[in-house]
């Protein structure tokens, strides 16, 4: 896009961390931003209609969760490179995002000092992750759990999708829409994650969920 220069477009549902996202993407040479949402139906959108080098994914969105949009992003545009930018806990989610298709992750506490290196990693066709995510990944820490512990680790991520929307306050007919699936699958999946949780009561579960969510921000 206009020679030398590499368009991005910024997804993330709070529009504070999109304006600090576009001042420091405008201060960089060579790099301009396409469009900016909260939604992850409009990002499908503007990238079809816009064709950035570069989406900037947060995790958390109005209308979805961004590692769906980044799996729907990787299979219909696979040329384009995809950065996680979230306060969502970088060992449990870095991982997973780079299994869904993403080529980066960074923590939006980092974001001021380093976003715009990882634009630049991700275009240059390298991944980008914290120094101690690359350690984990290596070492296969992010997989391996205690002997007879249970963690948020152990669901599968569409388990976690699950469990990450009953953490804010979803019911389950509003999950299976969310998620297109049927309510006896979200049924099954809440089974699923009590058990690997160690949890008894749909109580428990909706606690559980809740005080999850909020430690991560």
């Amino acid at each position: 896009m206009n020679g030398s220069v590499s368009s991005v477009l910024i997804v993330d549902d709070h529009p504070l961390v999109r304006e600090g996202l576009k001042g420091l993407i405008a201060d960089e040479p060579g790099l301009e931003v396409c469009g900016e949402t909260g939604s992850m139906r409009q990002a499908q959108d503007m990238v079809r209609q816009t064709q950035p080098d570069v989406v900037i994914v947060d995790l958390s969105l109005m209308d979805g969760n961004g590692l769906e949009l980044i799996r729907r992003l990787k299979s219909h545009y696979p040329h384009i490179k995809l950065l996680v930018c979230s306060m969502r806990d970088e060992s449990l989610f870095a991982e997973r995002a780079m299994n869904a298709g993403a080529h980066g992750y960074i923590n939006k506490h980092e974001v001021v000092g380093h976003v715009v290196d990882a634009i630049k990693q991700v275009l240059a066709g390298k991944v980008y992750l914290s120094p101690d995510i690359v350690e984990r990944i290596i070492s296969g820490f992010a997989k391996s759990q205690p002997a007879g512990g249970s963690s948020i680790d152990d669901l599968s991520n569409r388990e976690l999708e699950v469990f990450w929307l009953i953490g804010q306050g979803k019911s389950t007919a509003e999950i299976a829409k969310q998620l297109s699936l049927s309510v006896k699958t979200v049924e099954t999946h809440r089974e699923k994650i009590k058990r690997k949780l160690g949890l008894t009561s749909a109580g428990q579960l909706m606690r559980h969920a809740v005080q999850w969510d909020l430690e991560q921000g």
